[in-house]
């Protein structure tokens, strides 16, 4: 709980801002000290400022006889009205104030419902109840206080990656919720486009939008944040980045970017859903297990409801990767096709030792099952475009004819990598015939 103390020499100004939230119906009296109160949680300022003024002393050195203080708790501690008013009194109290005139007024013009205290700090005889130290003394107070109710402390936490990332409640302070959200997402999560990003971010509720333009003849180039609910609809106003903080910016977001495509490995993620892919019957299976491993997969529809984007997010590297980072089987193209016709279910090697350096290579080639038939995928498969022309039957992998311990039979034994099937790699294949060439050599031993 945070308490702002300010002191001055407007009673009736503090007394007009109080009554003006309750005429609007953004606030209500919950409680007075030694002034009038009809229990109906209006107020009568012409009256209350009577009231206050029976107990000013008819003269004074205090410059600054009253004092305005706002009580504002954890947006995530909800409180009672009859709660709100006895910790407001236990805090004047312990302020040394519990003799004085005061008045709580509740204010819900904001999420985060507060308290607000308008009080005199000058006794009868005159003198007046010192502010000297009352921010220490303040503080003490309310943490006192939130021990004792059970409340959130306000002490400012360090953030870690490691801390649990919530959705948004419409119900809390969205702007907090977000800010909190995008700075954990930054911290833990390796991401390099505004796609991906944005992938991690809807588990939240929240959404980035790049803000381009002029302003004054000058460009601009930002973000602009959004809290959603669990069906994509935008609950909030545009949340600019720079009102979350620096985290939040273009310039903060543009270098993680930068800093991801020099640490992805995607290789770990690309074996663990091969893996899956082939246990898979289709989509619900699919997704399924990858959460079973710890990963997440955003779709993207178009309005007619077809796959133009895949995206899979792995919380055990915390990599976020488009589908066609990984490879053509696992794009948006191929999802589509597969989920839409079980006999187009994509082949993946499950065991790959390619070095992949945040993309896919070139030169992969992808297959599909079908019925009857086969002929060989070309061109390159992205997440927005599809160009698959024909499927091709599963390749098999090639089988060791020696149990013997020789260059051959290593490279054979590396779980089908040197394949002969419909797919393989030119190079490759060339390098195992090499293999095969020495393996035969060596079984006629050295010419004489």
């Amino acid at each position: 709980m945070v308490a702002k103390i300010s002191v001055g020499n407007s009673l009736y100004g503090s007394l007009v801002y109080n009554g003006e939230k309750i005429n609007k119906e953004k606030g209500k009296v919950l409680a007075t000290n030694k002034i009038y109160n009809d229990g109906s949680g209006t107020i009568n300022i012409h009256r209350a400022f009577e009231d206050f003024k029976m107990w000013m002393p008819q003269s004074t050195k205090a410059e600054k006889p009253m004092m305005h203080i706002s009580l504002n708790p954890h947006p995530d501690d909800r409180l009672s009205d009859a709660e709100y008013a006895q910790l407001a009194h236990e805090y004047m109290e312990k302020m040394g104030f519990a003799d004085m005139p005061y008045l709580i007024v509740k204010h819900e013009d904001i999420d985060r419902h507060h308290i607000h205290i308008v009080a005199l700090r000058v006794r009868p005889d005159g003198t007046a109840i010192s502010t000297k130290n009352n921010f220490y003394k303040s503080k003490e107070i309310t943490r006192e206080l939130e021990k004792k109710y059970g409340l959130h402390s306000a002490e400012r936490q360090k953030v870690t990656p490691d801390m649990p990332i919530n959705k948004v409640d419409p119900n809390g302070d969205v702007k907090r919720q977000v800010a909190m959200a995008v700075k954990l997402v930054g911290m833990r999560y390796k991401f390099q486009t505004l796609g991906e990003y944005n992938a991690v971010l809807s588990l939240y509720n929240i959404r980035c939008e790049e803000a381009d333009g002029r302003y004054n003849g000058r460009e601009y180039h930002g973000l602009v944040y959004f809290a959603m609910d669990d069906d994509g609809k935008t609950i909030s106003t545009p949340l600019k980045a720079s009102r979350l903080g620096k985290f939040a910016g273009r310039e903060a977001v543009d270098q993680r970017y930068q800093n991801a495509k020099e640490k992805i490995d995607v290789r770990p993620t690309k074996r663990k859903v091969a893996a899956v892919m082939a246990q898979s019957s289709g989509k619900d299976d699919f997704i399924a297990r990858l959460k079973t491993e710890n990963i997440d997969l955003v779709l993207r529809y178009t309005d007619d409801g077809r796959i133009y984007g895949t995206t899979y997010i792995d919380h055990n590297t915390r990599t976020v990767l488009n589908g066609s980072r990984l490879g053509k089987e696992f794009s948006a193209n191929a999802l589509e096709k597969w989920f839409n016709n079980p006999a187009e279910k994509p082949i993946v090697q499950t065991h790959s030792n390619t070095k992949d350096n945040g993309t896919a290579p070139d030169n992969s080639q992808h297959q599909y099952q079908h019925q009857g038939g086969d002929s060989q995928s070309d061109g390159t498969a992205s997440d927005n475009q599809s160009n698959r022309h024909g499927h091709t039957a599963q390749s098999t992998s090639a089988q060791s004819q020696s149990h013997g311990y020789d260059d051959a039979s290593m490279f054979e034994g590396l779980g089908g990598l040197f394949s002969v099937g419909p797919a393989f790699d030119a190079q490759e294949e060339a390098f195992y015939r090499e293999m095969q060439r020495r393996k035969k050599k060596k079984r006629r031993g050295p010419k004489l």
